[in-house]
């Protein structure tokens, strides 16, 4: 007769079927779109079941030591796939003498740590997975996901079967792929339609920003040399106690309401005239936007059930399926630049992955 598990290795078997189940008993939300070819809910199911289950339970942990993790996956997760479509792009370091889309002006932000945590996740994928199985773009897709949900969002289930690209965007790709935060309605709008996007995945998708901080830089021109009359009065005091003149590299939370929590609040703030960003307060500001916002402020509901169809829909972005692309080893690497070690990672690398900390 087999022997009984460990009370230990039980307890932890308990935590990843319920994480699991309740992972897989998420169906996409009514009315989202048509899945991209090559995508599935359930891609997974056979090649490696536990996947999702792994991510949920290392993320649990990890957002539980450090909340601001949650903000930097999901913002992660939104570079990737705004510059040239969710293929983990945004993850590689230099890569065949084009630089690291990390050291672009409008990532430099993105917090190593959350990087660190992808890659952490990805050793534990490839041990449990026997390899590499899971790619390095749906590693992000997920980490966003579960961020959002651990962060307080809605639950949702995300279409997988993305693979990795060869290398990274170009600056010039970024730049004309991602926003400044001074751009009003009409030029993110122009962005968007680029991408397959529209004015209410607009208005939903910024509701991200009801996590996470900024730094002044990122909104100083509403504050110098004039305040922005859009701005309240008392939000731009507030903001110069951290901001006090120009080129100070602090940073202060987007929402100033429930900073760590994703709720409606940041739609709140807005109808308050306190938004942080050029681009959060013109949505407000816009005839076209307003409503989207105010309909948000006062029901979350419809606000998470909206941001749940646009990030289905953002997640399939120009994605890589079959056998387009590759399913990296390290997240930061293309496999073609790994030494000859092989695809499996250092044990040592593993160790460190499940021992992580922030």
């Amino acid at each position: 007769m087999a022997s009984s598990p460990s009370p230990s290795a039980a307890r932890a078997l308990l935590v990843l079927a319920a994480a699991a189940l309740v992972l897989s008993s998420v169906s996409a939300a009514a009315g989202s779109p048509p899945l991209a070819k090559g995508l599935s809910f359930d891609f997974y199911s056979a090649k490696c079941p536990q996947a999702e289950a792994i991510v949920f339970s290392f993320l649990k942990d990890a957002v539980r030591k450090d909340v601001g993790l949650a903000a930097a996956l999901l913002r992660i997760h939104f570079h990737d796939c705004f510059v040239q479509g969710c293929d983990g792009s945004v993850l590689l370091d230099k890569t065949n003498g084009v630089d690291s889309e990390k050291v672009s002006p409008p990532n430099v932000t993105l917090r190593p740590s959350a990087f660190k945590a992808i890659n952490a996740i990805r050793a534990l994928l490839q041990r449990a997975c026997g390899g590499p199985v899971v790619s390095c773009a749906d590693i992000a897709a997920l980490a966003a996901r579960d961020s959002v949900h651990l962060a307080g969002g809605p639950r949702y289930a995300v279409p997988l079967g993305r693979r990795d690209g060869l290398a990274p965007a170009s600056l010039d790709t970024i730049l004309g792929a991602l926003p400044p935060p001074t751009s009003k309605v009409p030029v993110l709008l122009s962005f968007l339609a680029k991408i397959g996007l529209d004015a209410d995945d607009l208005v939903a998708l910024s509701g991200a920003h009801t996590l996470g901080i900024a730094h002044c830089g990122s909104f100083e021109e509403r504050l110098f040399p004039k305040e922005d009359p859009t701005m309240n009065k008392w939000f731009a005091g507030h903001l110069k106690l951290t901001c006090p003149r120009l080129k100070v590299d602090n940073s202060t939370a987007n929402d100033i309401r429930t900073p760590d929590v994703f709720d409606n609040k940041y739609y709140v703030d807005l109808l308050n005239r306190q938004g942080l960003f050029t681009s959060d307060q013109d949505l407000h500001t816009d005839a076209g936007t307003k409503p989207v916002v105010t309909r948000f402020a006062v029901d979350q509901g419809a606000f998470f059930d909206q941001f749940v169809k646009s990030m289905v829909k953002m997640g399939q972005i120009n994605v890589l399926t079959g056998n387009q692309g590759q399913i990296r080893s390290d997240c930061s690497l293309p496999n073609a630049a790994r030494s000859s070690a092989g695809d499996e990672l250092p044990w040592s690398v593993v160790e460190a992955a499940e021992s992580f900390v922030l």
